[in-house]
């Protein structure tokens, strides 16, 4: 029987073992989409805790704490920091089989050197040593990425924000790369329209231009955009349900778009036509800077009314959607490739269902201009798990070549979530180790190895170019 979390864990041959000791162990971070505070990176905060570091806006938590009968006051609601965490210690011994078990002992280990199981008896010993920790010098926010190898990162910006923390922590220098991300989600949710009046009101002050039809509209959101280029921004994200590509004319969206200023009701198709217009524009800017253009599609967001009208989004009552994708997804692409003006792009699952969907729709596009132009993005969310992340790079594999992909991402708001690169590295190592100890691969490790260090790190830091 082996020991839990061993140095073998989840490498189940010899030639996986070697292959992750030796190729992917060591590779360098460049996490391309997360949610971590660029304000806390850029000042080199140190938590006072374990709890503002672990659980602070930790929805998978969240969500697997109230699974478990515990009260809301002990989770986002007014309760100590160390009472939250003890009701958190008390849950981690139910989360057998979900990943945030996994996760949870790797991050104590990884960045604590903490072997003991989490667990109701041992929170006190526990929380007193990772947060006595966590409040030294080098336990800083920056020291914790650099514990992790962590080369690059990339927060998830609104168009509306304040770049500055962005530009103090290039003059000053630190131990990590931060650039911004492009994710104009806000400017283009037409189906709330006092919010997005709101917005366009906010913007107008932001870009310090009036805006008073479309073509303002989409001058003053540009001049976002050029400002985050000139703060080093490569990549552009969009949190989708699926993509929109229905056909419009541009006086249809100025009418439109005169409605929602106005605040007069828009129908379900003027809604479509409208988020229509706004990715294709978006798209062609990200395609004139050269931009790495993301898609996260398939949530269905916010389906607990009541709890959300008491703590509002991202607190952990989204799910995965069934939404129709393929030819939507086919007809927004074709529409960009058609004159040349389609960007790196990466497409992002939530629904497995959809798996070989995407990744046989993104070879579609792919047009021997680079290696992996349009990539089937890493398992997302609800997938970044064993079973997801196995049935992605198998789906990837089986209809495009895994060799090429750009690899894992945290997509997270916690300092302590990096441990789910080696996560993703060793289920990687043990599939290729698998096919090769079965005669389905040749074994040349040095090839493969070659293979994997590109997909965990050279890969990624080919494809988006940061300027360093």
């Amino acid at each position: 029987m082996k020991s839990f979390l061993d140095d073998d864990f989840l490498l189940h041959s010899d030639t996986a073992r070697r292959l992750y000791h030796d190729y992917a162990k060591d590779m360098p971070i460049i996490d391309y989409h997360c949610h971590l505070p660029p304000n806390q990176i850029a000042g080199n905060i140190n938590f006072n805790n374990l709890t503002q570091a672990w659980l602070y806006g930790d929805h998978y938590k969240w969500r697997a704490m109230r699974a478990n009968g515990i009260s809301e006051e002990y989770i986002t609601g007014g309760k100590s920091d160390f009472e939250k965490f003890e009701k958190w210690a008390e849950t981690v011994p139910y989360t057998l089989r979900n990943p945030l078990y996994q996760w949870t002992h790797l991050e104590l280990r990884r960045y604590f050197n903490i072997d003991s199981r989490l667990m109701a008896g041992t929170a006190d010993y526990i929380y007193e040593d990772a947060s006595a920790k966590l409040q030294q010098p080098d336990f800083s926010v920056q020291q914790l990425l650099k514990k992790m190898n962590v080369e690059v990162v990339c927060t998830t910006d609104d168009p509306l924000d304040d770049l500055s923390h962005h530009e103090k922590l290039k003059k000053e220098g630190g131990t990590v790369k931060m650039f911004p991300s492009f994710r104009p989600d806000k400017a283009m949710y037409i189906e709330d329209v006092a919010a997005l009046n709101t917005y366009i009101t906010r913007l107008e002050e932001v870009a310090n231009t009036p805006i008073v039809n479309f073509d303002d509209y989409l001058y003053a959101l540009k001049n976002r955009h050029h400002y985050f280029a000139a703060n080093g921004c490569m990549v552009a994200d969009h949190g989708l349900e699926h993509i929109y590509a229905e056909d419009y004319t541009d006086e249809e969206i100025r009418t439109i778009f005169e409605k929602v200023r106005s605040e007069k009701p828009v129908t379900n198709a003027e809604k479509v036509k409208f988020k229509s217009a706004m990715l294709f524009n978006l798209a062609l800017w990200h395609h004139e800077k050269g931009w790495v253009q993301q898609y996260h599609l398939g949530a269905l967001r916010n389906n607990n009314s009541r709890l959300l009208s008491k703590l509002g989004p991202d607190t952990g009552f989204d799910s995965i959607g069934d939404f129709s994708q393929a030819r939507a997804l086919s007809r927004f692409l074709n529409r960009l490739d058609k004159d040349d003006r389609l960007a790196k792009t990466i497409i992002y699952n939530l629904n497995p269902a959809d798996n070989e969907v995407m990744a046989a729709m993104t070879g579609n596009f792919n047009d021997g201009s680079m290696a992996g132009k349009v990539q089937f993005g890493s398992a997302w969310w609800f997938l970044d798990q064993k079973d997801g992340m196995t049935k992605q790079i198998n789906a990837l594999s089986n209809m495009g070549l895994l060799s090429r992909f750009v690899g894992m991402l945290t997509d997270s708001r916690s300092f302590l979530s990096f441990p789910r690169h080696e996560y993703f590295r060793r289920l990687l190592c043990n599939l290729f180790g698998e096919d090769i100890e079965n005669g389905e691969l040749p074994n040349d490790i040095e090839w493969t190895g070659k293979v994997i260090a590109d997909i965990c790190y050279h890969n990624a830091k080919d494809y988006f170019v940061f300027k360093m």
